[in-house]
């Protein structure tokens, strides 16, 4: 079975270290919303190492840096399905960070919780 995020064209990678990379969404909630994938490939969170954690946590930190440098967003979400009825579809570990704009919702509070009703579908 093949996996989009096993063969990812090197070309999208904007930032990496020796466990995971990241890339910019191709379906994206907001500019500048980005992936962070590990580099093995397994289904989901709970299925992550240790180190693969603290690796990924590490490259939160360095894409919200890079986000901040070329969009200057005023929030972020973090967000990861776990499984088909959480809404993953990309059977690849993958974690979105999702910058967020003054004024890109109507009223923002409940955060995730209230991007559900407002977000188009996206596969990914």
């Amino acid at each position: 079975m093949e996996c989009i995020f096993c063969d990812v064209d090197e070309e999208i990678i904007e930032l990496e270290n020796e466990l995971v990379f990241a890339i910019f969404d191709k379906y994206p909630v907001n500019e500048g919303h980005m992936l962070i994938i590990p580099k093995r490939h397994f289904k989901n969170f709970f299925d992550a190492t240790n180190e693969e954690i603290v690796a990924i946590y590490d490259m939160l930190g360095r894409c919200k840096k890079y986000i901040e440098d070329k969009y200057s967003p005023t929030g972020y979400n973090i967000g990861i399905n776990v499984n088909e009825d959480a809404g993953q579809t990309i059977m690849h570990l993958h974690v979105h960070l999702i910058p967020r704009y003054k004024g890109d919702v109507e009223n923002p509070k409940g955060g995730v919780r209230r991007l559900k009703a407002q977000l188009v579908y996206y596969d990914g």
